[in-house]
């Protein structure tokens, strides 16, 4: 039996200390029904244009609510009617240069409706998530950066 979209639930939706991984949240939205996937991986850059220096790493920081309001998010669009899954993940800690520090992804029927649905979670949870980021550079300076 198909859950009516106010029941549907997100299959993945975490705040994690640890490396992100990907095929499990692909493997969270797998379904025969759908026919596309669509990915969003945010992954920590070297650089800021704000900052003075080559950034070295990310430390994230979660308010006690973050899971909470992830998963708020992740259920919204995952009870859209032509959504089939959600998953989504975002680190806190620390966080390397080239780790991963934003998973999303969404499966649906068809392409333009999985575009559109990932890209809107991926704005919500950049607007709303209670995380906040503290910027490490080479020099060992840092920056608070969504104070």
């Amino acid at each position: 039996m198909q859950p009516t979209p106010s029941a549907a639930r997100a299959a993945l939706v975490e705040l994690s200390g640890e490396p992100l991984d990907v095929g499990a949240h692909l493997t969270a939205v797998a379904s025969p029904r759908a026919g596309a996937v669509a990915s969003f991986i945010g992954q920590v850059r070297d650089h800021d244009p704000d900052a003075p220096g080559p950034v070295v790493r990310l430390e994230y920081r979660a308010h006690p609510d973050a899971l909470a309001v992830l998963r708020r998010l992740a259920n919204e669009i995952a009870g859209r009617a032509d959504v089939l899954g959600v998953a989504v993940s975002h680190r806190v800690g620390a966080a390397a240069v080239g780790e991963l520090a934003l998973v999303a992804i969404v499966a649906t029927a068809h392409r333009e409706a999985a575009f559109s649905h990932c890209r809107d979670l991926v704005e919500r949870v950049k607007q709303e998530l209670p995380v906040w980021k503290r910027q490490v550079l080479a020099d060992g300076s840092h920056a608070w950066i969504g104070l």
